[in-house]
């Protein structure tokens, strides 16, 4: 099971956020509330900023690159959060997940 949860969030994977929920920034922070289940998730302020790059498609890469351009993160953990970041988002229907084929 571990394999497919990085083969899922390759970095060459395209990700988008879904359109089955609404958002609304508070300060530096992003409340979501998801339509099918009816649950609001907090983003923090990087969390918010990822949020903000899905808005449109974007590579997992280019978001990698972005973050690690804009905090100073060390890459591997900068990886890993962000891997966590938008698994967590794709289970609770709140992003979805493009693979290369589907473009």
């Amino acid at each position: 099971m571990e394999v497919e949860t990085q083969e899922a969030l390759s970095t060459s994977l395209r990700v988008v956020a879904s359109k089955k929920q609404v958002a609304c920034a508070l300060a530096e922070e992003v409340v979501i509330l998801e339509f099918n289940s009816g649950k609001y998730y907090g983003l923090n302020a990087v969390g918010a900023r990822i949020w903000n790059l899905i808005q449109e498609p974007r590579i997992v890469s280019d978001i990698l690159n972005i973050i690690l351009s804009e905090y100073d993160v060390e890459p591997d953990r900068c990886e890993r959060d962000l891997a966590a970041l938008l698994q967590e988002l794709a289970e609770h229907g709140l992003m979805e997940i493009e693979h290369e084929k589907d473009s």
